[in-house]
């Protein structure tokens, strides 16, 4: 069990605010040849704000 530092007050957070979770996210733009821009980021709950991480896809052919 974790406890929230920046928080007033001493209440444990809840276990899947540690889980980095895999979400599609569809930004409200056009690209330049005019389609919607899409990605998948990693993303996780710190109790108070969402963080977010650049998620690039595991290559291997080119590991090996």
């Amino acid at each position: 069990m974790a406890f929230d530092l920046t928080s007033r007050t001493l209440r444990p957070r809840s276990n899947w605010t540690e889980i980095w979770h895999l979400w599609t996210v569809i930004v409200p733009r056009r690209s330049i040849n005019g389609q919607l821009v899409y990605g998948k980021v990693w993303r996780r709950h710190d109790g108070r704000d969402w963080i977010y991480k650049k998620f690039t896809e595991y290559d291997g052919e080119a590991a090996a």
